[in-house]
């Protein structure tokens, strides 16, 4: 067995940013064991691009000269250690970016992709959603333009959040917009291609209630989470009074316990934990199996970059109970995409799993190596970096 000898994080910086700005930097986290193998992760950056940074170096003291073969147990040695992993969300990604890695290790030491060691693919292809489609969209007919586009794709599902600048509350000029937006997309698409409603954890439930109310005539597949993420009152509320529509949320969940807790009080339809910082693959197996035990649908919250998007395909696959994969792929700036020499092509709303052993794909060293940088804090403006660029907009 081969022992964790160095973790390093890696922050990858480029001119081009993409539609995502909560991602328009990557950080990644290279494991290398006793033996000279090499595994990578991906970290969430957000906002917190320094306190993730130096987090994966404190992490790392933990689990430097343990078996790499061992991710479980590892995990829970950290778990020992770190009184707040359950309430940190730079300790939880550190942790899941590293445990990203030790899976990657085993994979190859194996000569298998990950999914083989998970029991096998239930599918061949993963099918997919479309998001970071609607960069600079504020009007009906932008959003109509941008939807057609994905549709010609071959895209069979879009996500995207109607509600420009409001926070918190919505008035009747806010609910008008975001009805106009949500009528051109369908009247766009047609019937047969799901629309999935963001509301980015934004609003109170009585806001959140008379959004649903509008948007249910669209038939939108899930409402995404519709209220403050700590809102467990708000969303019992939500809950018992809109009964037509699915509520989609876990992308903040850092925790086994905690995604028990939202889908054992029935809060959730479509879970969706995110392998950055739900506790890599170790955890993310586990909240599968706690999904699937409730009739709990899965849907990986993917807006990254690359690496994660790879470790979502390996974990998509096992998944019977998979709604579809987010995908931001196709809106990557490209610099995303080379780093895994872009082996994870979008085709006709679906992508086809990675065979290759670990993480699936092979690693663009190179392209790393010329992009990496060194952290600062990044700037803040009035449009919160949580949103599709260009979005935060009233009509004129």
């Amino acid at each position: 067995m081969s022992k964790i000898s160095q973790i390093e994080p890696i922050l990858l910086a480029h001119p081009e940013k993409g539609s995502a700005t909560w991602a328009s930097v990557m950080i990644l986290v290279r494991v290398v064991t006793s033996d000279g193998m090499i595994g990578y992760g991906e970290a969430v950056p957000t906002l917190r691009v320094i306190n993730v940074y130096n987090t994966i170096k404190q992490v790392a003291k933990g689990y430097i000269g343990k078996e790499a073969e061992e991710p479980e147990k590892n995990y829970h040695e950290w778990y020992k250690q770190d009184f707040y992993l359950a309430r940190s969300f730079e300790s939880a990604t550190a942790t899941s970016a590293i445990d990203q890695a030790l899976w990657d290790i085993l994979g190859k030491e194996l000569g298998a992709p990950i999914y083989k060691l998970l029991g096998g693919k239930v599918r061949d292809k993963i099918p997919v959603y479309a998001n970071g489609w609607y960069q600079d969209a504020v009007y009906p007919e932008d959003f109509a333009e941008k939807a057609k586009r994905v549709v010609n794709m071959g895209y069979k599902a879009l996500k995207f959040d109607p509600f420009g600048p409001y926070y918190d509350w919505i008035d009747e000029k806010g609910l008008k917009e975001a009805e106009a937006r949500v009528r051109a997309v369908r009247e766009t698409v047609g019937d047969q291609v799901d629309i999935l409603i963001e509301h980015h954890g934004r609003f109170n439930a009585n806001s959140a209630i008379a959004i649903a109310k509008r948007l249910e005539k669209y038939s939108p597949v899930f409402m995404e989470e519709p209220v403050h993420h700590e809102d467990i009152e708000g969303l019992r509320k939500y809950k018992s009074v809109v009964t037509s529509l699915k509520v989609a949320l876990g992308e903040r969940l850092v925790s086994l316990k905690e995604a028990m807790f939202y889908i054992g009080e029935r809060l959730v339809d479509i879970i969706q934990p995110d392998l950055c910082n739900i506790g890599g693959i170790t955890v993310g197996k586990k909240v599968v199996s706690l999904a699937e035990a409730n009739d709990v649908e899965v849907a990986f919250h993917n807006a990254f970059g690359s690496v994660q998007n790879a470790y979502s395909l390996q974990l998509s696959a096992t998944v019977k109970n998979l709604y579809l994969l987010e995908n931001f792929y196709d809106w990557f700036p490209q610099w995303k995409r080379d780093i895994i020499y872009d082996e994870t092509k979008v085709d006709n709303g679906h992508v086809k799993i990675p065979e290759k052993p670990g993480i699936g794909v092979s690693i663009n060293e190179k392209a790393i190596e010329s992009m990496q940088v060194e952290p600062r804090e990044l700037d803040v403006v009035d449009e919160p970096v949580w949103v599709v660029k260009g979005t935060w907009k009233h009509f004129s």
